[in-house]
């Protein structure tokens, strides 16, 4: 009898049933706060995604080069618990600004604290990814440092890009105590840069050291001193700002100190509330602010206001930003 061969038998690989992970976006990947504990501390879920957010707000609290009272790096976590006491609606626009752009916050991330220029490294990267996704920056710091590293993607993107500027300081020393990142050479860093327009407002220090940099680059900075104040025409000011890419710094330092006192450098004969709104405003109207950081607040247990007043002012620098422009 013939034996039959055995047929072997292919077994079908057996399907997974589970489903495929969705790949995060670049920002999700960007680690964020709840919601409700982030920026403005909106409750509801009026975003049906952190995608659809057009404003990421990073708190990145460096305090490494501060030459007098400290406290900054605690400024950005007291400027996001003070925003979720705002109130939402803005009697200016007549509605709840942040609806028409939608906001998410970080978490904030582990500073990388070897020296400054690491730090404005790591910065300078999480700004690129928020830029290369689309979105607004709106970076709490810390110290005035920061913004030597953040600028760097917004020059990349813009040619054209300009720097307005709220400050007690002009921070255009070449370095500050051995430091060449220095939060008192925020502004030189800056103007590194191929940078051809920047507009300080609100300045009533600087150093003898800082004169031959500026007369030699008066084609490239105008410095509005805060003594002047009572006589600035915001119009004025802001003009030269037309049409074009827009990086808004503000120090709060700036302010006068009947308003701002929780700040290492605070001084008087500064800027009020009005003041900067007015440029603010007026700047938004003509330009395209397409990004901003709020530095140097030093938070100071009893005084709420300060934190308040910063986060307020953040706010309406996001509803300038995108509500002007939509306009």
């Amino acid at each position: 009898m013939k034996k039959t061969k055995a047929v072997a038998v292919k077994k079908s690989p057996t399907k997974s049933l589970a489903k495929p992970v969705a790949k995060k976006s670049a920002i999700e990947q960007l680690k964020l706060m709840p919601q409700a504990s982030g920026f403005l501390g909106v409750e509801e879920k009026y975003l049906k995604s952190p995608n659809d957010a057009q404003v990421v707000v990073v708190p990145f609290g460096l305090e490494k080069s501060v030459s007098y009272g400290g406290g900054t790096k605690n400024g950005p976590k007291a400027i996001i618990n003070a925003s979720q006491q705002v109130e939402l609606f803005d009697e200016e626009f007549w509605c709840e600004p942040f609806r028409q752009y939608g906001v998410v916050t970080m978490k904030a991330p582990e500073i990388d604290r070897r020296s400054v220029a690491k730090s404005l490294e790591q910065l300078e990267k999480i700004t690129q990814t928020i830029l290369d996704a689309g979105k607004f920056p709106l970076i709490l710091g810390g110290e005035h440092s920061i913004t030597a590293g953040s600028i760097r993607p917004f020059v990349k993107k813009y040619p054209d890009l300009a720097i307005l500027h709220f400050d007690a300081h002009a921070d255009l020393r070449d370095g500050f105590d051995g430091e060449h990142y220095s939060h008192a050479a925020a502004l030189r860093r800056v103007m590194d840069n191929p940078i051809s327009t920047l507009i300080s407002c609100g300045i009533r220090n600087i150093s003898a050291s800082e004169i031959p940099y500026l007369e030699a680059n008066r084609h490239r900075i105008t410095i509005h001193f805060g003594k002047d104040r009572r006589t600035w025409d915001a119009k004025k000011i802001v003009e030269s700002l037309r049409g074009r890419p827009v990086f808004l710094t503000f120090d709060l330092d700036g302010f006068d100190s009947s308003l701002m006192q929780a700040t290492g450098t605070p001084e008087p004969g500064g800027v009020m509330w009005e003041d900067a709104l007015d440029i603010i405003r007026e700047a938004s109207k003509i330009s395209n602010i397409v990004g901003a950081d709020v530095v140097e607040l030093a938070p100071v247990k009893a005084l709420h206001s300060c934190d308040f007043l910063s986060a307020k002012l953040c706010y309406k620098i996001l509803s300038y930003a995108f509500l002007n422009k939509k306009k």
